[in-house]
């Protein structure tokens, strides 16, 4: 098969052609990929924004759509034939043995969920089955941009209906905040990005107000938020302030423009060695500040329950998928989110539909 191979920290991947294992352990299963999504962590991954990477050569990629090919001994939730989606959050099933795949001779590694190849061999707990009609391009954003999206809203924020809501970085996890909280309706819905384009998309999805802080201070983006939120009504600081950077200084500030019952959540990790400064007082008398482990999604459920809710028309994700490349342009593809100039979230297409 053709996959993407991180061989390097901090250089392009190479697009080789590895050889499976000839059988399946227990607990595993061989999905033929249709999409794969990219997300912000493979960006860190690649960086090598968490320190040293000892699992190089490996593989990459947590989102995904496929279609079941063979399962290992044991395998009880899917079966070949079956549609799934790919997450990386466990669901049922068993975690199996890591795949080790081979190229020129050497292994290649594998976690339990890899995508960014033409076909995976996934633990079961990272698959879920979903009807044989679905859409697959949609439902590769039920691996992580919507799971995590809705988690957060759902799960670690504890978005209530009215509540004010800010979400910093306007992402592929970022737009489905946006999304979830409108849902909920929360008022206002703040998105805070550094392109127009995603803005445009946040607006559409259900933000009420948007600001660009391109080329600015975060002194004066603090002064917008504040502005937006008094005009809203809202005069002791926001309710929920999320932040998708990982930047130590947004994170303060969130923090700092959060009421005093508030909650901030942190969805974007800080690099390693990057620290946080914050006076913690506030923690004692009510506020609160958490981190998000991708929503704390629980596959199994939250699948069925946002599919169904796709196609009853009441969530826009096609109109997420903004860009799709090829297997062999994952690396324009990667150039493309770290340039901003994917505006939603794009897709890596491998075949079928």
């Amino acid at each position: 098969m053709k996959a993407a191979v991180l061989t390097e920290l901090r250089a392009p991947l190479q697009v080789v052609e590895l050889t499976l294992p000839d059988t399946l352990a227990a607990g595993q299963v061989l999905v033929k990929i249709h999409f794969s999504g990219i997300c912000g962590s493979q960006l860190g991954e690649i960086d090598g924004a968490k320190g040293e990477d000892k699992f190089l050569p490996h593989l990459l990629g947590h989102e995904a759509s496929g279609t079941v090919l063979d399962v290992g001994a044991g395998v009880r939730h899917v079966k070949a034939g079956d549609k799934v989606v790919l997450h990386w959050r466990k669901g049922l099933g068993i975690e199996s043995e890591t795949p080790q795949y081979r190229w020129d001779g050497r292994q290649v590694n594998a976690g339990w969920i890899t995508t960014f190849n033409e076909y995976a061999i996934v633990s079961e707990n990272r698959v879920t089955a979903i009807p044989a009609d679905s859409d697959m391009a949609v439902a590769a954003l039920f691996g992580c941009a919507v799971t995590t999206g809705f988690g957060i809203v759902e799960n670690n924020a504890d978005v209530r209906i009215g509540e004010s809501v800010v979400v910093y970085g306007a992402g592929g996890v970022g737009l489905n905040i946006v999304q979830a909280a409108a849902l909920v309706s929360a008022y206002p819905v703040v998105a805070v990005d550094l392109h127009d384009g995603k803005l445009e998309l946040a607006k559409r999805l259900g933000a009420t107000h948007v600001i660009n802080a391109s080329g600015r201070s975060l002194d004066d983006v603090r002064a917008d938020l504040l502005r937006v939120l008094d005009e809203a009504g809202v005069r002791s600081g926001a309710d929920v302030f999320i932040d998708n950077t990982g930047v130590p200084a947004v994170i303060e500030m969130g923090y700092g423009i959060t009421k005093p019952q508030g909650t901030v959540t942190l969805v974007g990790v800080p690099r390693k060695g990057q620290n946080v400064s914050l006076f913690s007082l506030p923690l004692h008398f009510g506020k609160t500040l958490s981190g998000s482990h991708g929503g704390e999604a629980v596959p199994q459920n939250d699948i069925p329950r946002y599919h169904a809710l796709y196609r009853a028309g009441r969530l826009m994700l096609r109109e997420l998928i903004t860009d799709y490349y090829a297997l062999d342009e994952i690396n324009e593809a990667i150039a493309a989110m770290r340039s901003g100039s994917v505006r939603g979230r794009c897709l890596v297409r491998m075949g079928g539909d």
